[in-house]
């Protein structure tokens, strides 16, 4: 087996982007995706810092700009719908809360799936069931790692790169349990789409927070009448099915039954929406992104949870990374992953940090923290507020990218040096 075959599970945003960079240096690349197409629509995610920079060097700027959510910024709004605090879009250079430059999270990875083909080969409607890392000559000390499927016939792969997600399928087979590397954050939350002609947005990204740590939001989506709406809510540890979705919809129904503003209309929403969904959020943390030839991006090796709105910089720079490293070394995947470590790392720890006041600063449970909030908000915009909000959404470019150098070989399971970077 050619050592420059990977394996790639996962094609939301991290996997198809590490695909492409992959496929530019030369590697052989199949990726593996549970769902059966690539997953449409979704929530708005935020391009910002050297995210944004990986994007434009893969050439996709404009065609992202093109499917752009137009938004007028972020506002806080009280149960009679009245504006308490707002944020436009273009405060802080346009990475503030809301960035000027989102995309529905479907949009962009279809974007960035076909930038993949059609060299990239994909599974779709499967997913790995066994990894099994045997001793061998490899020029890491490592042989070849024996995949199997649900689906399809086993196979033997120089790597194998678990981009699927928080719940990764990958890290529980290569690195154990997922209660041994998520920390909980005791917050969950729902994302659905609405369509409801008589919410009028006005272009703004709408939150409204209640006592007991409610929160519930709407933005705008891309299609007319679309909304994106969401709640989230704060909670110990909850046991629940997550192949039930109407017990899932129960559920926060019943958090939300009190609620105003427009909670008793989006609740409507929610019990019809196909593209409902419930999941805890936490942070994914791990001392080593690497077991063998086994490695870990995106989400599922360092998720920072969307409070920090930094997850897609650190699956796009991720990717560009990673690719670039394994390029770089030759064939030697030790190396390789060892400088992904080193080059990713800080840049990790920083967008890990939670904004000020974490998850109770998101949803205060008391009506005084809300209101002590709406202040804050009031300020982010004023010394000192601005320094510390500026801090927190500077962190997107907090990395020295590497311009690495051009691809220069056909083969990357070649000797040492005889494949270079890919292309910036």
């Amino acid at each position: 087996m050619a050592n420059n075959e990977i394996l790639i599970s996962g094609a939301g945003i991290a996997g198809p982007a590490l695909a492409y960079w992959l496929r530019t240096a030369g590697f052989e690349v199949t990726v593996v995706e549970r769902a059966p197409a690539p997953r449409p629509g979704g929530q708005t995610v935020d391009l910002r810092g050297a995210g944004r920079t990986v994007i434009e060097r893969m050439g996709l700027m404009e065609r992202v700009r093109a499917h752009a959510v137009d938004q007028r910024g972020f506002a806080l709004v009280d149960s009679s719908g009245r504006t308490t605090a707002r944020l436009p879009a273009d405060a802080f250079g346009g990475e503030g809360i809301v960035s000027d430059v989102e995309i529905l999270r479907g949009d962009l990875a279809r974007l960035l799936h076909e930038a993949t083909l059609p060299d990239t080969e994909y599974l779709f409607d499967d997913t790995i069931t066994g990894i099994e890392q045997a001793p061998g000559a490899g020029p890491d000390g490592g042989g070849p790692v024996a995949v199997t499927f649900e689906k399809a016939a086993p196979r033997r792969f120089a790597l194998v790169v678990g981009a699927d997600g928080p719940h990764s399928v990958v890290r529980t087979l290569a690195f154990g349990p997922e209660r041994d590397f998520v920390r909980p954050l005791g917050l969950y939350t729902s994302w659905f789409t609405a369509t409801d002609h008589d919410l009028d947005l006005d272009g703004w990204y709408l939150m409204h927070n209640a006592p007991g740590g409610l929160v519930a939001s709407a933005r705008p989506g891309r299609l007319p009448g679309e909304i994106k709406a969401g709640f989230s809510f704060r909670s110990p540890p909850l046991a629940y099915d997550r192949r039930d979705l109407a017990a899932q919809r129960e559920l926060v129904a019943r958090r939300f039954a009190h609620v105003g503003w427009e909670a008793p209309r989006l609740l409507r929403a929610l019990r019809t929406a196909p593209d409902f969904f419930l999941d805890s959020m936490g942070q994914v943390r791990l001392d080593s992104w690497s077991r063998g030839r086994v490695v870990l991006l995106g989400d599922a090796g360092y998720c920072a949870t969307p409070l920090t709105g930094l997850g897609t910089s650190l699956a796009l720079v991720g990717a560009y990374v990673l690719a670039s490293e394994l390029a770089a070394a030759g064939g030697d995947h030790t190396r390789a992953l060892r400088r992904y470590d080193a080059v990713m790392r800080p840049y990790v720890t920083r967008a890990q940090e939670l904004p000020p006041g974490g998850a109770a600063g998101y949803a205060p449970s008391r009506r005084l923290g809300i209101r002590l909030r709406d202040l804050s908000m009031r300020s982010m915009t004023r010394w000192p507020m601005r320094a510390v909000l500026g801090a927190q959404f500077a962190k997107a470019g907090d990395i020295a990218l590497p311009r690495y150098a051009p691809a220069a070989g056909a083969d990357a399971g070649a000797d040492a040096g005889a494949h270079g970077r890919p292309r910036p």
